[in-house]
């Protein structure tokens, strides 16, 4: 199984194929997702620092094209199934925010 790292957080073993975001949640770290895993919101961002993750489809590509600014390596969880060994930065946290969560995306 695949190992993800959240920086400032843990380290913990992750099915290969689930998404990262639901990988996060389930390992009990605060990582907003307001469109419930649409690529519609961009809150489940992540940053990629090290591991290697599929090429962005379309959608994402499209949604993060609007962002102005975006340091590279920036993805959305919600459109990452974990298939190696990643470390990821969270940007946006529900306990900073003041804002729940979101919808749980589906898997």
């Amino acid at each position: 199984m695949p190992t993800v790292t959240v920086e400032g957080e843990k380290s913990f073993e992750v099915e290969s194929g689930k998404k990262l975001v639901l990988a996060i949640e389930d390992a009990g770290i605060d990582i907003m997702h307001r469109c419930g895993g649409n690529a519609r919101c961009t809150t489940c961002r992540v940053e990629i620092l090290a591991g290697e993750v599929s090429p962005m489809e379309q959608a994402e590509q499209e949604r993060l094209a609007r962002e102005v600014d975006l340091p590279a390596g920036i993805r959305l969880a919600c459109q990452i199934r974990v298939t190696s060994d990643l470390s990821v930065k969270v940007i946006s946290r529900s306990s900073v925010t003041g804002v729940p969560a979101g919808t749980r995306p589906l898997d």
